[in-house]
Formats: structure tokens, C-alpha cells, sequence
């Protein structure tokens, strides 16, 4: 079986990219992050906490004492990219991120930056 179509229709479509929020519903602090990739990123931070690996421990510390199900994982927004390559969003990323730690925090959020 030749995967190698398959393979090419993979790579070149288009992944929704943006920003995300993990969400401690204990205590309402917001972890907000942004990736070309959604559904890989979101992922990647479940697959981390799931075997006690995230890289910020504080994450982690809080995932250990909660467990999963105080934790929500949500998209916050969505970039519509066209056929650019994904790199020349990376800053427009990062701002739209910066954008939504600040409103969250004037709800009341506490909000750290992944």
C-alpha cells in the first residue's frame, strides 16, 4: 500500500493555529499558550501532564494535587492563515496571545504564560 499521497495531503493542509487555555477549575488559574498547531499542542500538554513530564512544573504540581478532571482545555481564538508558511504567523501568535492573557486577567483569571 503506498502511503506516499496520503502522506503529501497531510503535509500540506492546513492545521488551524492560534490560542489555547488550560484551565484549573479549582482555583481559576489560566494557563494560556499558542502554536500553529493546535490540536498537536493541546495534545503534547496532555500527554505531558498524563505522565507526570510537563516542563512547567507548576503545571504539573497542580495537575498531580487536582487531577484531570479539574482541567479544561479550550481554543480561546483562531488565526486564518493562507498559504503562507507557518513561521510568518509566529508573531502575529504571540500577540494575539499577550491580547488574551490581559483580558483574562480583567476577569479575574490568574494567568501564566506556556
Amino acid at each position: 500500500m503506498d502511503k506516499s499521497p496520503a502522506k503529501n495531503e497531510y503535509k500540506q493542509a492546513t492545521r488551524p493555529m492560534g490560542v489555547y487555555r488550560i484551565r484549573n477549575s479549582q482555583n481559576d488559574q489560566s494557563y494560556v499558550g499558542c502554536g500553529v498547531a493546535l490540536g498537536a499542542k493541546i495534545n503534547r500538554h496532555k500527554a505531558e501532564l498524563k505522565f507526570g513530564s510537563h516542563r512547567n512544573r507548576e503545571l504539573q504540581e497542580e495537575w498531580n494535587l487536582h487531577g484531570k478532571s479539574s482541567f479544561q482545555f479550550e481554543v480561546l481564538d483562531e488565526l486564518n492563515h493562507k498559504e503562507d508558511s507557518e513561521e510568518s504567523y509566529i508573531e502575529e501568535l504571540h500577540v494575539l496571545k499577550e491580547m488574551w492573557m490581559r483580558k483574562l486577567e480583567k476577569e479575574g483569571y490568574l494567568v501564566v504564560s506556556l
